[in-house]
């Protein structure tokens, strides 16, 4: 459990310091902010599309040699881009990190459950999601410290190493005993088609989709609006939605993950039933920090909207765990991590930016926020067809 998710904070610590240098990078290497954009799409592009043929191979060979390997690849990439000397250049190992990060996102949040108990899981994945805001805020910080007081190049030098360490590590862990134990079995693409048809799965997805619209679109456009509404500077929106976005990430990620587990014990719909209410509590809270009309307000709407939204991630990790079969769960956390970024937040911050252009950036945030009622339908639905397809004798 430590190994993992020591080497998931260090998949967005890596991922998320470049963003945290822009401005120096921007200066040497005299790029234009379309080329600083790309940096960023072509690693979300590679990452998406590299994800399904990392999964055929996890479901395959043993996932601790992936995981392994995944990690010292895209550290090695993240070495490569502190020696880069032209845009294509980095273009290249930005795409690198990508595929990397792909290889290990697919295999690790299956291969970290099985080793728990079903009634364990969701407080597990919780823990497990818990990388996602605290990696991300380290990785702005070192990036932003490094940068600042040893160069850019340095930051990408040092957040670097550990990584490399790590995956060595990971590659002397056992396989689980649910894979081992399971026979052989050659996967073809046809029987693939399975996870197409499995309604929960597919549902859950669309709502974690969702949600990283949501969350894609506050990210990239809170700190404007802050700054827009509350005159605030570029460095305090910044830093104040940052801080409210780790703290909420962390104590919703926790509350979600115990409250399903605990909530298991008496229904098999637990980890949907908190879905829907993350999805549904969450609208309220977002809605009121768009309308806010004091700036301390607004930071505790928005904090209390992103901790409701927060508290799905870990059910839904383990929801996933449970309705797929051992030997196709890395497709299938390969096929939700292009679903939930390719309908989620790699268009999210485009479409709110262009609804902004239109008719200003609260109105724009505020249908962002109301999108999250289509999670919570999806939830609702993927509770009832869980209950229908798995477990027909209670549905």
């Amino acid at each position: 459990m430590l190994l993992i998710f020591f080497i998931s904070l260090f998949n967005y610590i890596d991922r998320q310091v470049l963003y945290a240098v822009f401005p120096l990078v921007k200066k040497e290497l005299l790029l234009s902010d379309t080329q600083l954009g790309l940096l960023a799409s072509s690693f979300m592009i590679v990452y998406m599309c590299f994800a399904p043929l990392v999964g055929w191979f996890g479901d395959k060979y043993r996932r601790p040699s992936i995981i392994g390997i995944s990690a010292i690849f895209w550290s090695a990439a993240t070495i490569l881009t502190g020696m880069v000397r032209t845009f294509p250049q980095m273009l290249f190992t930005r795409a690198a990190v990508g595929v990397g990060e792909a290889g290990y996102g697919t295999v690790s949040p299956s291969y970290l459950a099985e080793w728990f108990p079903v009634g364990k899981r969701a407080r597990v994945m919780a823990l497990y999601a818990l990388a996602i805001p605290v990696g991300s805020a380290i990785g702005y910080l070192l990036g932003g410290f490094l940068g600042q007081h040893f160069g850019w190049r340095n930051a990408f030098y040092i957040v670097a190493v550990p990584g490399i360490f790590l995956g060595i590590a990971a590659m002397f862990l056992k396989e689980t005993g649910e894979k081992t134990a399971r026979p052989a079995e050659r996967l073809t693409l046809g029987k693939y088609k399975k996870l197409l048809t499995n309604r929960p799965f597919l549902l859950v997805a669309f709502a974690q989709a969702v949600g990283t619209f949501s969350v894609g679109g506050l990210a990239a456009w809170m700190p404007s609006f802050f700054v827009r509404n509350f005159g605030l500077s570029v460095a305090q929106a910044g830093l104040y939605f940052g801080a409210v976005t780790v703290l909420a990430g962390v104590a919703g990620s926790l509350t979600g993950g115990w409250l399903a587990d605990w909530l298991r014990k008496k229904t098999k719909r637990a980890y949907f039933i908190v879905g829907y209410f993350s999805f549904f509590l969450s609208m309220p809270f977002g809605v009121m920090a768009v309308l806010a009309g004091e700036l301390t307000q607004a930071l505790a709407m928005i904090f209390l909207a992103e901790y409701f939204i927060f508290m799905h991630s870990g059910p839904y990790h383990a929801a996933i765990v449970e309705v797929i079969p051992v030997n196709m769960r890395s497709m299938a956390f390969a096929l939700d991590i292009f679903i939930i970024h390719a309908f989620g937040d790699a268009v999210s911050p485009a479409i709110i930016g262009a609804v902004s252009d239109a008719r200003g950036l609260s109105f724009a945030i505020f249908l962002a926020v109301i999108f999250l009622f289509f999670g919570g339908v999806s939830s609702i639905l993927a509770g009832y067809f869980y209950e229908k397809d798995f477990h027909p004798e209670i549905a």
